[in-house]
């Protein structure tokens, strides 16, 4: 491998065995990090090799071919699955399997439950699996889950099939979210969560047609809604092989890339200073983890915007339904929410990625939200309800699922180290998890058919959010100070330039005489212990 060799030696605080024969022979980083780094360090060494525009356009592109199709594809499974339950009782569910009182609610509710509970071992086999073995046993484990939904008759089998449903999807949002840091630059990566996180709406639209197209098919022998699971299930298992076939772990091990272009691709994801995979688990991370108090307003963040965006996955077709439509034309009015949160999904990561600004286009999003849900408490108070301004409101909250995405490159680009990344996005999980449990026991069946008390909850936790983003956005001025101070404690420049978050692309540290930038990128370190790290806003 040709490269540029970096020369100068940043000071180390001891030096293992064999050691220091390295650094007499000019080498930068030591045996022990070597051993403790990234994957990619044991590639690279100390090697610097040129990349140019053209480079990194190539490799992006196929980078785009190989594994951001996968992820999109799969990603669009997991939202169709788990979307299709509602469609299911709308087409007579609850009816058949012989669902009362509150049942329903907790069949939403169970897989978040146990998503929930399973995040501490999620987060584990996030770094010590490598994501080709996990993936397809994921998408095979919930697809089975899935297809055996048609076969439940009764309200426990139904359970058995949602929580392992939840049990194999546990790890799907974390895992997608540190490959796109993994094999992305920092100003590519909204476009690209936003690109598999879309799928939600791509995936409420199939949902909506598949549900109008097998729920007529109703005979003796098999009903609508258990064609609906089948289909879906089926879909979902037979993908698993074909993504083991087509996926890889991480950038050192991609099958697509020549050597010269795997060395490559680590060093245009140098300047993001978060890593590029690791299978070792570092109690360190999730002890920094405990006291980072940045990732915890991530997670109130999560937890308030979830609320709100499982009333719409769960109650959505129950909520239109209120209307006074018919099953089938409740199914098909859900087609114009699903198209709308493609366009909040898309348009707010492309304006995040634009305006390189996360906080505030997040903070944009939740106001249609906010305006949304004051016109279904308006109309549901009001002594005549009127149902265009209420579906108005309804088709408004399409814009909170803008939101989750950003959230997601937010948190990915601002969180260093591979066990922290995945604890961090298992709390994401976590904190989609508790939403998605707590948002639909806040419509009780008492309330139907406008959800009043329901929907005045949600509106007072999305003022909540607004507060919380500004919260994050002090919280995040105030961390990068502590770099800068840390910088020149360590004698290198209070300010560097973040060319991770340029339009085009240019080597990190080019401007800097001395070369001392760039020899933290491939260590596996925190955002707290990389003095390097800028946070973004």
């Amino acid at each position: 491998m040709s490269g540029v060799k970096v020369e100068d030696k940043p000071e180390v605080s001891h030096v293992e065995q064999g050691d220091e024969h390295m650094m007499q022979q000019g080498a930068i980083h030591t045996s022990g990090q070597i051993q403790h780094g990234d994957n990619a360090l044991k590639l690279m060494g100390d090697e610097r090799v040129e990349v140019t525009e053209e480079d990194n356009t190539r490799i992006r592109r196929k980078t785009d071919k190989r594994i951001l199709s996968i992820l999109i594809w799969v990603y669009f499974l997991q939202i169709l699955d788990k979307t299709v339950l509602g469609y299911g009782n709308t087409f007579g569910m609850s009816k058949d399997t012989g669902l009362v009182n509150g049942q329903y609610s907790l069949l939403g509710s169970i897989n978040a439950i146990v998503q929930l509970a399973w995040q501490p071992f999620s987060s584990y086999l996030l770094v010590k699996v490598p994501a080709r073995i996990l993936m397809p046993v994921m998408i095979f484990g919930w697809g089975a889950a899935q297809a055996c939904m048609a076969a439940a008759h009764n309200f426990g089998g139904l359970m058995v099939c949602r929580a392992l449903l939840g049990l194999f999807e546990a790890g799907c949002l974390p895992l997608f979210s540190i490959m796109t840091a993994q094999w992305y630059r920092r100003s590519e990566q909204p476009i690209r969560v936003a690109a598999w996180y879309s799928t939600n709406g791509i995936a409420t639209i199939v949902a909506a047609l598949l549900s109008f197209g097998l729920g007529h098919i109703d005979s003796e022998k098999i009903a609508g809604w258990q064609v609906i699971f089948m289909v879906c299930g089926i879909i979902t298992v037979l993908s698993a092989p074909i993504v083991y076939y087509s996926i890889d772990s991480d950038v050192s091990t991609a099958r697509f890339f020549t050597e010269r272009e795997r060395a490559q691709c680590v060093e245009r994801l140098r300047a993001n200073q978060t890593g590029i995979g690791s299978n070792e688990f570092k109690c360190s991370h999730a002890l920094e983890l405990v006291y980072d108090v940045k990732s915890w307003m991530y997670l109130a963040m999560t937890l308030l915007l979830n609320v709100g965006a499982s009333v719409t996955t769960y109650f959505g077709p129950s909520l239109l339904g209120q209307f006074g439509f018919n099953k089938y034309i409740t199914a098909l009015l859900n087609m114009p929410f699903g198209f709308l949160q493609f366009l909040a999904i898309l348009s707010g990561c492309y304006a995040a990625q634009k305006f390189k600004l996360k906080s505030a286009v997040l903070a944009v999003y939740v106001i249609p939200v906010i305006i949304g849900l004051v016109l279904l408490y308006v109309e549901g108070t009001a002594a005549v309800f009127k149902t265009a301004p209420a579906m108005v409101g309804y088709y408004l909250l399409s814009f909170l699922f803008g939101g989750n995405p950003i959230i997601v490159s937010w948190m990915v680009a601002n969180t260093a180290g591979q066990t922290k990344k995945a604890l961090i996005m298992s709390i994401y999980n976590a904190g989609s998890a508790a939403g998605n449990i707590i948002g639909p026991l806040l419509f009780k069946e008492q309330d139907k058919p406008h959800y009043i008390p329901g929907i005045k909850a949600v509106l007072g936790i999305f003022c909540a959010l607004l507060a919380v983003i500004g919260f994050e956005v002090i919280i995040l001025f105030f961390l990068n100070k502590q770099r800068q101070n840390q910088r020149v404690a360590n004698g290198k420049p209070k300010f560097i330039k973040d060319t991770s978050m340029s339009a085009k692309y240019q080597a990190y540290g080019n401007d800097d005489p001395d070369r001392v930038l760039g020899q933290n990128a491939l260590l596996d370190m925190t955002d707290f212990k990389n003095d390097e790290f800028v946070y973004v806003y």
